[in-house]
This record gives structure tokens, sequence and C-alpha cells, in this order.
């Protein structure tokens, strides 16, 4: 078994990446890739995942490739420490899948709690994909094969890490120890968690055009923090305002540093005084809406200019993917021969069986 450290994480390529990727994993990333703690990091474009439920649209998904691959290098993530990587790349993931798919009820794949919310959030009550319900499965395939130790995801993702150390474990006890029961890594600051979309709704959907992409124009980010949603009860500045629930104020929780307010709001030491001020009445939404443009362009700014400098030279975000995904694919390729061993299905391999054969029939 291996004791190495490896990291497992990715993103479905349905569309460009925006700030609530950024605060949920891209940054996170990028620090874990930065801290030297782990022999090996997998960040894994999951396009067969995507095709999952967008089986009739695939360009949506091929165009979208290199879009997320120009989000990741924007943000720091670096080729030299990070294998990037296509899902679909790497067969020995589909044949992982098939093999698991034995281990797990449909009855359990069911019951899983992201499932059944992303089930229904897609309208897929009626008519659900074969493909989309054991994307639990496949999962487990993509974390075992690249033998990952580590899974950081948001709380959302707990059922499937779990469904993932239950196939493991039943594998483990039906075959041999073969397969390393990945831990989950969840974030560690509140302000991590899933930021709401420009309009205080629950999630950021393209669908929804309530999105702040990492690649956005100022004029756009101006645009569509102008028109956030903010507490309605505020209606004159001397009102006191509330923060619960106050879109604005959570993309600050998440964005906005001490030296934010030094530079561009020098009335607050910090973000705490100026939440104290809104609260207690006297802070108008629109000054508190220019802050937090500010610091959106602060941030935004050298992760646009770095992509820009990377969309002139796409066939080599292309040679960055090839790379990645060849150096997973010999990882996947051990596991799966560990697999196939394991549960005595190398035919080929196996001296041993075709000697007993050989003795079976000529005594």
């Amino acid at each position: 078994m291996s004791e190495k450290k490896i990291i497992l994480t990715g993103d479905r390529p349905t569309g460009r990446l925006h700030v609530g990727h950024y605060v949920g994993s891209l940054r996170r990333r990028v620090e874990l890739q930065n801290s030297g703690e782990f022999d090996k990091i997998f960040i894994m474009i999951a396009d067969a995942q995507a095709l999952t439920d967008n089986a009739e649209n695939p360009e949506k998904v091929r165009q979208n490739i290199v879009e997320v691959a120009l989000d990741y290098l924007s943000v720091g993530i670096d080729p030299s420490k990070s294998n990037i990587l296509i899902q679909s790349m790497i067969p020995e993931l589909t044949e992982l899948s098939f093999y698991y798919m034995n281990l797990v009820t449909v009855a359990r794949l069911q019951r899983n709690p992201t499932v059944k919310s992303e089930i229904k959030m897609r309208n897929f009550e009626a008519s659900i994909p074969v493909g989309f319900m054991c994307y639990p499965i496949s999962q487990a395939a993509d974390i075992t094969a690249f033998k990952a130790t580590t899974v950081p995801v948001g709380e959302d993702q707990e059922p499937m890490i779990e469904q993932t150390r239950e196939i493991v474990r039943k594998f483990n006890s039906v075959y041999g120890d073969t397969l390393i029961e990945p831990d989950i890594m969840l974030p560690t600051d509140e302000s991590c968690l899933r930021l709401p979309g420009t309009d205080g709704k629950a999630k950021m959907s393209k669908s929804l055009g309530n999105c702040i992409y990492l690649s956005e124009e100022p004029e756009d980010i101006e645009k569509k923090v102008k028109s956030m949603y903010t507490d309605p009860t505020h209606l004159k500045v001397s009102d006191p305002g509330k923060l619960e629930g106050n879109t604005v104020f959570t993309y600050l929780d998440a964005f906005a540093k001490d030296e934010h307010f030094a530079e561009f709001f020098p009335d607050y030491k910090n973000l705490q005084e100026m939440k104290d001020h809104y609260t207690r009445g006297g802070l108008g939404d629109m000054k508190v809406k220019k802050f937090l443009n500010n610091v959106l362009q602060a941030t935004l700014e050298p992760i646009r200019a770095k992509r820009h400098e990377y969309e002139k030279d796409i066939p080599y975000v292309y040679e960055v993917l090839k790379k990645g995904t060849d150096a997973a694919r010999e990882v996947a390729a051990e596991t799966l021969h560990d697999v196939k061993e394991s549960m005595k299905i190398n035919y080929f391999d196996d001296a041993a069986l075709i000697k007993e054969q050989m003795e079976k029939y000529n005594k």
C-alpha cells in the first residue's frame, strides 16, 4: 500500500469557472499545491462525468475543456507541481467503474443524498440516465485509480466520498487489501463555503446569469456588483442594515482583506468595523458595493491578465493537458493491474493458473 500523500480534485467542463469556484476550491488548491505537503496532485477535468447529463450536447463539453484549463493556469495551478488531466482520455477509469458496479446496489445509489438532490435539480425524476445514476461509482474509480489519500470537497460532496469509502472497504474485504481508502478534506474557513449568486439565490448558475466569471471584463464585474442583492429593508442610508442574507457582505467575507481597506476605503481598518457601521445605520449600500467592486477588480485583474497570456498559446495549454493526462494514466494503469490481479482476472499474466490448468488436464 502507498504511503504517499496524493490529492485528487477537479471540475466538470460545462462552462468557464466563476468566483464561486475560486472561493470554494481553486484558491485552496493553489495553497495545497504550494504547501509541499503532497507527493502528487491530480486535477481532473471531468468531461466524461459532464456527458452524463450533456450527452446530446457534446460540443458544450468539448469547447469548455480549454476554458477550464485556462482558468486553472490563470489562478496559479502550476503544471510542474500538479497534473491537469482529462477524464475521458484515461480508459482505465471506465474499466474500474465497471468492476465496482458489482459492489453497489441500486437501492444504495438511490439513497445517496447528493445524487437525489442533483436528480431533482436537473428534473431527471422521470428518466434518469444510467450514467448519471452511476456517478458515485465513477467517482470512486477516479479517486482510487490515482491512489488518492485526500479529496478536498465541499460538504455537499460528503455522501459521494463516503460511497467511495464503502466501495473500497467492500473491494478489499472480498478481494484482499488493494485499494486506498481516501480521507475527505472539508473547507476550514466558513467564507469558503458555497458563494451565493449575485441575485442572492443559493447557487451560482450560468443559466440564471448570476455568476461573476474569473475571466469577466472589468465593466461587466462592476455592472453585476451594482445589481447585487443586499438588505431589502435598508431603504435609507440612516437605516440599520442586516448582514444575514446580504450577498454583498457574503462576498466581502470571502474576498476582503485588511490591506484592501487601507487602499480603497481608509475610513475603516477592517471588515468588522465596516459591518458594525452598516448594522447600526449610516452606511449606504452603494458605498459598500463600490468597495466590493474595487476588491474584486484587484483580485481578478492579475488572473485575467495571466489568462490573456495563456490564450496566446493554446497549443501549450493542450501540451500541459496531454502531459498531465499521460502521467495520470500511468498511475491508473498500475491500479487497474492490481485490481485485476486481486480479482484473479489477469489470465495472461497468471503463470500459476496456466500451470495449474496444465497439470489438471495432463495428469
